[in-house]
């Protein structure tokens, strides 16, 4: 099993002063190796081999299991979301750096003709390329606030749903953790302020005790999301004063750096405003989610596991899969 002190740091790019010296395999390499992981000539974007995919299935199954009896209405959008709905929501506003568009080829014959040239001289052969009503889905849960909004006021007592979907975020990184393509499970509750708090407290804790059960070290910290340019660090400084994003960190990569593996946001009145999501009484819906990083947490366990599942902890395996 790999052991804590055992942590690294991303592959660094530096040449040795000393020719002899051999640098240690990085987690990722040990992954690629293992072949859990599976290289595709992209930073952050990476095949997942059976194994993988077993822990990543467990995990969405434990977490069903935490939420099964709340009552949650299922939806699973696909990992693409209509380009009005995006430029709405204002994603735009705070994550330019990490939103991913789709385009498609829109020219004529000629400019097919060309096209192909370029691909077989090596140069860029997107400039007929145009932009498509379809833009990566940045969260699991940003399809959904049109959708509910489009049914009406909400119920009394609100709702709650149920969400899984890959994720875009454009950040290449050699940290196995960042991947530009992953999946997000997500719980999201509308309704009052106390609603949506309450349902925040109660997985906070459910969270905790998850990954305490799964034998990873773990903090709750106050965080905020990383939001773009000048007035993001006015927008970050207030979500932490606010205490609206608290995220669940697991050392993965290094002890100094630990990973979030777990969110926990309380949007206020954003997506009511946003969208129109009103309460039964009228008033502007309030909205919070549970978010679980489904490979981040495999990246986890294989960390402070071991890259053998059939080396794992007994109860460890006996939680995730009976």
């Amino acid at each position: 099993m790999d052991s804590l002190p055992a942590l690294d740091a991303v592959a660094s790019t530096e040449v040795p002063q000393d020719s002899t010296t051999v640098e240690s395999p990085t987690f990722l390499d040990r992954l690629f190796d293992a072949g859990l992981l599976v290289r595709t000539g992209v930073d952050g974007l990476y095949g997942r081999s059976g194994a993988f995919e077993s822990v990543v299935e467990a995990l969405d199954r434990l977490v069903s299991r935490l939420g099964g009896d709340d009552g949650a209405e299922v939806m699973r959008f696909p990992p693409g979301m209509s380009r009005s709905a995006f430029e709405r929501s204002g994603y735009l506003k705070g994550f330019p750096h990490l939103a991913g568009t789709v385009h498609s080829f829109c020219g004529n014959e000629a400019d097919h003709a060309r096209m192909l040239a370029c691909v077989e001289a090596g140069k860029d052969w997107t400039e007929k390329q145009a932009a498509t009503d379809i833009v990566l889905t940045p969260a699991a849960c940003y399809p959904l606030y049109p959708t509910a909004a489009a049914r009406g006021p909400l119920p009394q007592g609100g709702l709650l749903f149920d969400l899984q979907s890959y994720c875009f975020r454009h950040e290449p990184s050699l940290e196995p953790t960042r991947m530009q393509l992953f999946r997000m499970r997500e719980y999201v509750r509308m309704g009052s302020p106390d609603e949506v708090l309450a349902f925040r407290e109660k997985w906070l804790d459910r969270g905790t005790k998850m990954m305490a059960g799964l034998r990873l070290p773990l903090e709750v910290d106050l965080a905020n999301d990383p939001f773009f340019g000048r007035a993001g660090k006015m927008l970050a400084n207030n979500q932490r004063n606010q205490n609206l994003k608290f995220e669940l960190n697991v050392p993965v990569n290094s002890v100094e750096k630990p990973t979030a593996c777990l969110s926990f946001n309380y949007h206020q009145d954003h997506f009511g405003t946003t969208w129109g999501l009103t309460q039964a009484d009228g008033s502007v819906a309030h909205t919070a989610c549970v978010g679980f990083g489904l490979e981040r947490i495999t990246l986890a366990l294989l960390r402070h596991h071991g890259l053998d599942l059939a080396q794992w902890p007994a109860d460890v395996r006996a939680t995730l899969w009976g």
